[in-house]
């Protein structure tokens, strides 16, 4: 097996993935604005939740002003519900900014009717054959007591439909991201009824910007004990339905989760759906609640407006019982890798208050866990690098006769005991710890707006500078696709150091693709986190400093 052609096709297949993360970005959808409603689903075993379209659409502020509203405000989160609906719809998260240079606060849900409308609602669905008068998004609540929702201060919300059910709502909300809402029905008619609660997720937009492949964004929900997980695409091509006894659903971005969690002990339906240019995803309870005369039910939803904080995400997990609520962190396939780096990483941030030398120590603890391992690589290309002449040799002495310069090899690597996949194996084994830091890196919360030293104000943001005004001697902007900035560049330079010091594959096409290589990744990664660069440059430049010892130490020329 020729180790340079294992490499070249791992190499190969690294740029055939970045190059899709970078450049496949899918495309913005129209907005259109609906209301909701329920109604019977063809299913007769449950009711379900359809829509109606309304053409008319509202800024927010306007929306938030002309609705009577119910303030909240913890450590985390301000905002209000609307009493129209009783919709928690108005959301901003008061520790973190929409920028790095931005005093604005990240608003995360917006109003019905308003662009970029995005909102929790709850409610219940009526079955059996009584026409019954239930309260929808349109339906104004009356505030029953405390009319400020805080930590330990609940408000309740009621309506009468008059016709002698009494719907009420209890809202709880914690210090964190966390509403526990307890919906009631009091029956003081002399029928009995059938009710099925329900929750939705609503949404008319998709995030704005780039959508890679190593994050999940879009609909996502833990039933039983699978993970599921939809893009918008799929769902805008065909609605995903499904019951479970346990688990919870929702939409997550980047950084922020929206998740209803349905009552423990209940059969329900779940659904994502695209209808009228609305995203939407919804639960239903399955087993009817029977309401005799002059009794009440009531249901009780965990509902998340969250901030993905890995250590609130899992505290919740825990203390609530939600089966694998800290998958609402997209943390990959390399699971088992991918968390346990964030704690380490994270240990070192609090102990050096800065993100980047975090990164910094956990690279340079990756390379010592590997050190030996990348010993045994380095030296045996380190020989294959002294046989480097001899197998030159070979080749155009054998050039015509494939099968005899196969031979002549053989017996090369058996005579000087070298064992050409050695070289491969290390580097292909250390493969999943790379995308491991590389996708716990990108997804976590903790590096949004951290900074490094000197020109690096946002790990999780490009490297600002660029090359093609002298990193800003040159009073000019450069557009965007001209900013490669200092780090990606020291990240080439050490791309191609470390080249240098490999052996050099015999195939001439191979050789200039090679030489090629790391500028077409400093141009692919310049738009990339500056702590993924980072990462990637401290990671190359160890990986030299090893190599260069070791080839001295084999009397290699390293020149």
């Amino acid at each position: 097996m020729d180790t340079k052609n294992v490499l070249f096709a791992v190499i190969l297949s690294t740029i055939v993935l970045i190059f899709w993360s970078t450049f496949f970005e899918p495309p913005i959808i129209d907005q259109q604005i609906n209301e909701n409603k329920i109604s019977k689903n063809e299913n007769s075993s449950s009711p379900s939740i359809d829509n109606k379209e309304i053409k008319n659409e509202i800024v927010r502020a306007d929306s938030i002003n002309k609705t009577n509203r119910i303030k909240i405000e913890n450590k985390n989160i301000k905002g209000s519900i609307s009493l129209r609906g009783a919709i928690i719809d108005d959301i901003i998260f008061k520790n973190y900014k929409e920028s790095l240079n931005s005093e604005d606060d990240v608003i995360f849900l917006n109003p019905k009717n308003s662009k970029n409308e995005y909102f929790v609602s709850t409610g219940w669905a009526a079955g059996g054959n009584n026409k019954i008068k239930l309260p929808l998004e349109s339906t104004i609540w009356e505030v029953k007591g405390n009319n400020v929702l805080t930590p330990n201060n609940p408000v309740t919300l009621e309506w009468n439909n008059n016709e002698g059910l009494i719907f009420t709502k209890k809202i709880d909300l914690d210090e964190k991201f966390l509403f526990k809402i307890t919906q009631a029905i009091k029956n003081n008619s002399n029928k009995s009824f059938q009710f099925y609660p329900y929750a939705q997720i609503t949404r008319n937009e998709k995030p704005v910007g780039r959508q890679i492949y190593i994050l999940h964004e879009g609909f996502l929900g833990v039933f039983g004990e699978e993970l599921k997980e939809k893009d918008y695409d799929d769902i805008e091509k065909e609605k995903f339905s499904i019951s479970s006894s346990k688990g919870w659903l929702g939409i997550t971005d980047k950084y922020w989760l929206t998740a209803i969690v349905p009552e423990k002990g209940k059969d329900f339906k779940a659904e994502f759906t695209y209808k009228d240019s609305k995203y939407r995803a919804s639960y239903i309870i399955r087993e009817a609640t029977i309401l005799n005369p002059s009794s009440y039910v009531t249901n009780e939803i965990n509902t998340f407006v969250a901030a993905k904080e890995v250590r609130v995400i899992d505290e919740y997990a825990q203390q609530l019982g939600i089966e694998k609520f800290d998958l609402a962190i997209d943390w990959g396939w390399f699971y088992f890798f991918t968390k346990p780096l964030f704690f380490i990483i994270d240990y070192f941030f609090k102990l050096t208050g800065n993100f980047g030398l975090a990164i910094v120590i956990i690279t340079a603890l990756i390379r010592l866990i590997f050190f030996p391992l990348a010993n045994y690589s380095f030296k045996s290309m380190a020989k294959m690098k002294i046989l480097q002449p001899e197998m030159v040799r070979l080749k155009e002495l054998h050039k015509s006769d494939k099968v005899k310069l196969q031979q002549e090899m053989m017996a090369l690597y058996k005579r000087e005991k070298v064992n050409p996949v050695s070289g491969c194996l290390p580097v292909l084994i250390q493969i999943p710890f790379f995308f491991a830091i590389y996708k716990m890196l990108y997804v976590t919360l903790e590096m949004r707006h951290q900074p490094f030293f000197g020109w690096i104000k946002d790990l999780s943001d490009r490297d600002p500078t660029s090359i093609f005004n002298l990193f800003g001697l040159i009073p000019w902007d450069p557009p965007t696709f001209l900013l490669i900035g200092a780090w990606p560049i020291l990240m080439g330079i050490s791309m191609f150091v470390q080249q240098k010091l490999n052996p050099t594959p015999p195939d001439p096409i191979q050789a200039k693709i090679f030489m090629f290589f790391p500028i077409f990744l400093t141009i692919i990664l310049a738009p990339f986190p500056s702590g993924l660069v980072v990462y990637w440059t401290v990671n190359n430049i160890l990986t030299i400093t090893q190599q260069w010892i070791i080839m001295r130490g084999t009397k290699v020329k390293t020149v």
